[in-house]
């Protein structure tokens, strides 16, 4: 039971931890290449907000936030690479054990 909860509170942190290493150092440089400084505003604009004549939005626009799913799989993937190293590295030691 103790093993479970000090796994659940290190996943908890390491999931922050995730976060801030894709949307702090993998993400700017991905913005530069795609020429805007946050990533996860990045959308395609299938219908442009309508607006009266005093500039009040009467109908949003829709749009597809490819941006943030690009995130999300990125975080996903990180997070899976380093769960998989430290898996391997674990059953190297554990084999250097018996």
């Amino acid at each position: 039971m103790l093993d479970m909860a000090v796994g659940i509170i290190l996943g908890a942190s390491f999931n922050k931890v995730i976060n801030v290493l894709v949307k702090e150092v993998m993400m700017p440089p991905l913005s530069l290449l795609s020429g805007s400084m946050h990533f996860e505003d990045q959308r395609i604009v299938l219908k442009d907000p309508i607006l009266d004549p005093d500039g009040v939005v009467v109908t949003e626009e829709v749009a597809i936030g490819y941006g943030a799913l690009l995130e999300a799989f990125i975080d996903f993937f990180v997070i899976g690479f380093t769960v998989f190293v430290v898996v391997k590295f674990m059953n190297k030691i554990i084999k250097r054990a018996e």
